[in-house]
């Protein structure tokens, strides 16, 4: 199944033809958390489970998520994460 095109903006550098919903589901999730609008994120809750997002936000990618993103959907989803996991998943700009 392909991926809506109104998550371009979430997926900037991304062609959303190549995407699989399986196999860059942590890409999606994550892009989508950090930069998706209420459409996108009403998407996202249809097309994964809680138990899939909270997996994401509980295992964040390094270097991918915005600092007041990441501890925004810690909050919401009740998800605590160790300072050090946190610091290395947040994007740095200014290493």
């Amino acid at each position: 199944m392909a991926l809506p095109k109104f998550l371009q903006s979430c997926l900037p550098s991304y062609d959303l033809s190549k995407l699989s919903l399986k196999r860059d589901k942590k890409i999606i999730i994550t892009q989508v958390l950090n930069r998706g609008d209420d459409t996108a994120l009403k998407w996202l809750g249809k097309t994964y489970s809680q138990k899939d997002i909270k997996e994401v936000v509980s295992s964040p990618t390094r270097g991918m998520w915005i600092k007041s993103i990441l501890a925004y959907w810690q909050k919401i989803l009740n998800i605590k994460l160790p300072k050090n996991t946190f610091k290395k998943a947040i994007l740095d700009l200014n290493p």
